[in-house]
């Protein structure tokens, strides 16, 4: 992935070394965390929806880096002119950690968890903070907890030479510690009004035991709302808002917004791409522009593109994911607004997609498929639109269910489906070769969606 990132001008790689679902570096003197926190079940199917491991089901998927494997990837990278961030992400996201170390955890029976497998663990209907189902955050009110920050931070400071550690403090449900006694007594102590404070408390305690460290300390936005210390650096995720406001504040932030650079969303239709929450296409990848309007550029540090992998099982669908949006997010890091233009941008793409030919590296040929977009007629008949985001090609149809090539009826307005129709194929061409792949949508599906 490294070399894969040299050839486009990648410069930092963003290391997400603990989350719910694993703990990746080995640290001296707390061997549980790779002996237990590392492993979980292996499933397949739809993440998020897997049924819960049984006891007896083996753990025995996952894996760690050792400190001699960090310092060799360290090393590596420095070779190629890449740095390594690496990232601790706390107090939510911890679930690997508590189920090796239960006594992190605030709430009883925090002993019977096990690192996630995929199984539901938050509630999203609400918007966020997510409602947890299980307790996944470390302890604000314990001081074990400072205790294990401590140990952990000294060994990643030691091993990874770049100037700033990120320890996350993102999307950290509050429900459980609403409930909990300790937390209130904390509150009360502390004279701490609601749970941003509590949150608020725990970041600046962490951002303390980073710097004595000597590494500058970075999070993600929510840590905003603790009012922290303007030297604490904020990676704007949420949406550019964070971002501005931040650096309003005369915080150092880079810009990393799931409305242009959350590579791990779907690239085009979801009847295509693996299912994740949300789309973002390649065309609107390239609109990125991470230094907004009203804010002083000396604060905007830069931009990242975030690929979460807990649903990317190999470096064949990390590629995949990656390329081409890849491709977009440097060119708007790297270029002024004013000299990037979508269409020579995407002639080149079309020549670096030869090229990765030739390379056997995988890439998502996701541009080239149609956007459907669907409606009513005044007598409620379903009407079919196709677009691409790219010009020059033609769209071929079908609804007899047979596959169609460019002898077919190609695609000149808007569609209305057979009555009796149950599948609408579809496959776009650039002059006579293939270039999108056959999408087949069944009519249900887009009844569906004119419905919503």
């Amino acid at each position: 992935y490294i070399d894969a990132m040299l050839h486009y001008k990648y410069n930092l790689l963003h290391l997400h070394l603990t989350d719910d679902e694993g703990w990746r570096n080995e640290i001296k003197g707390l061997p549980r965390l790779t002996e237990v926190g590392a492993w979980n079940v292996k499933k397949v199917g739809e993440f998020g929806n897997f049924i819960p491991p049984t006891a007896d089901e083996p753990r025995t998927y996952g894996g760690f880096y050792t400190q001699d494997d960090i310092k060799e990837l360290v090393q590596y990278a420095k070779e190629r002119f890449v740095d390594i961030l690496p990232e601790i992400d706390v107090p939510g996201h911890s679930l690997a950690a508590i189920a090796s170390y239960p006594e992190l955890s605030c709430t009883p029976g925090a002993e019977n968890y096990r690192v996630r497998s995929g199984e539901k663990i938050m509630d999203w209907s609400r918007g966020a903070p997510p409602i947890a189902l299980i307790d996944n955050t470390l302890c604000p009110a314990n001081e074990k907890v400072y205790t294990f920050l401590d140990t952990v931070i000294t060994q990643v400071a030691a091993l990874f030479p770049f100037e700033y550690i990120h320890m996350g403090g993102d999307e950290a449900p509050i429900n459980f510690w609403e409930k909990n006694e300790s937390i209130k007594a904390l509150m009360r102590k502390e004279g701490l009004k609601n749970m941003h404070e509590v949150q608020g408390y725990f970041e600046k305690r962490v951002q303390n035991i980073v710097e004595a460290k000597g590494k500058k300390f970075m999070a993600w936005d929510e840590v905003l709302n603790g009012n922290l210390n303007p030297s604490a650096a904020i990676m704007s995720w949420r949406g550019m808002q964070y971002g501005i406001q931040a650096a309003k504040k005369k915080h150092e932030v880079v810009m990393s917004p799931t409305a242009y650079a959350y590579l791990d969303y779907m690239q085009a239709d979801p009847i295509t791409e693996p299912r994740v929450y949300a789309s973002l296409r390649l065309s609107k990848s390239y609109e990125f522009d991470p230094i907004p309007a009203g804010v002083d550029p000396k604060y905007i540090k830069g931009g990242q593109a975030n690929l979460w992998t807990e649903q990317i099982y190999n470096i064949r669908q990390a590629e995949y994911m990656t390329w081409p949006r890849g491709f977009a997010i440097a060119e708007s890091l790297w270029s002024l607004p004013e000299k990037k233009n979508w269409t020579n941008f995407f002639g080149r793409v079309e020549k670096h997609f030869n090229r990765l030919d030739v390379a056997e590296t995988k890439y998502a040929p996701s541009v080239y498929d149609p956007i459907f977009s669907v409606s009513r007629s005044a007598d409620k008949q379903l009407i079919v639109e196709l677009t691409t985001e790219v010009q020059g090609l033609d769209i071929y149809y079908s609804f007899d269910n047979s596959f169609p090539d460019r002898f077919y009826p190609r695609y000149t307005e808007k569609l209305v489906p057979p009555k009796d129709a149950t599948t609408l194929k579809v496959i776009t061409y650039k002059g006579k070769s293939p270039v999108g792949r056959m999408m087949v949508m069944p009519i249900e599906e887009l009844n569906k969606r004119a419905r919503k």
